[in-house]
């Protein structure tokens, strides 16, 4: 198998989850220029569609756009009998969709218990919810990738001083128990559904600098106690990661979670 055959994706079938924009974005981009069909799914029908004709008109694909809440199973499971009639299957599922949940403080004193349920629901209960609904036409096919998006912060006990420094909210720790518990989902899953031909791996990002979005004392902060001294790059940076991960490249990795963080979580 030469290097193009590696990462060819023609003939597959792709789904990531929460693909509007940023890193969801960038994934659902890379699977569609290596040539796979691409299904993109949003709370938003308008945003899911949007998102989906963009990557069609860019890279000439078969796209499809999708609703889903993923705190909702009915939800999910109608997604996911959707994407599959689509083509007849989904070789790969990027588990994407996630984030910060909740406007009440970050720190667990203060914290609204309200937020703390619906942060895990987002960010775990979701991806098991996903896996459970897509998985099985995987097993029954002898074949799939499924790519979990954790975070660093599922790895690390946070410095919060830096965020105390800038002014800001800071991380809650129920979002690193999330992804923590995605780390943990990954590799008992993988132990599930390998033996089926079910590859499952987890990506773990760093921080990515959306411009203008955060303070610049903090990001300056931020850069300097990461080994590369800079932000992870939107629009590139996580790309080569879930591209390896869902092609045949990777044929021989499977309960894996990579770190793309630019050596902040080991840098000490």
């Amino acid at each position: 198998m030469n290097i193009q055959e590696l990462f060819d994706l023609r003939g597959r079938v792709a789904l990531v989850t929460g693909a509007y924009a940023w890193l969801g974005k960038d994934v659902a981009s890379v699977l569609a220029e290596a040539g796979a069909s691409v299904i993109v799914t949003s709370r938003s029908a308008e945003k899911a569609e949007e998102a989906a004709l963009q990557l069609k008109q860019e890279y000439g694909n078969d796209t499809l756009g999708l609703t889903m809440n993923q705190r909702q199973y009915a939800s999910v499971q109608q997604m996911a009998e959707q994407a599959i009639a689509w083509k007849g299957k989904v070789d790969i599922l990027v588990n994407n969709a996630g984030g910060g949940v909740g406007n009440s403080p970050g720190h667990l004193f203060k914290r609204s218990s309200e937020d703390i349920a619906a942060m895990i629901e987002t960010n775990l209960t979701g991806v098991i919810y996903c896996c459970k609904a897509v998985a099985p036409t995987m097993v029954e096919a002898g074949y799939g990738k499924i790519i979990n998006i954790a975070s660093m912060a599922g790895l690390i006990g946070r410095d919060r001083r830096m965020y105390d420094r800038s002014g800001m909210n800071g991380q809650p720790v129920d979002y690193a128990a999330a992804k923590a518990g995605v780390i943990g989902l990954t590799r008992d899953l993988a132990g599930l559904l390998s033996p089926d031909g079910v590859y499952v791996n987890a990506i773990s990002p760093g921080g990515f600098e959306k411009p203008g979005n955060l303070p610049e004392q903090f990001t300056g902060e931020f850069a300097d106690a990461t080994m590369l001294g800079r932000w992870g790059r939107m629009g590139l940076d996580l790309k080569g990661a879930a591209l390896y991960l869902a092609s045949p490249a990777s044929d021989n990795v499977t309960a894996h979670n990579l770190v793309v963080d630019g050596g902040f979580s080991l840098w000490k």
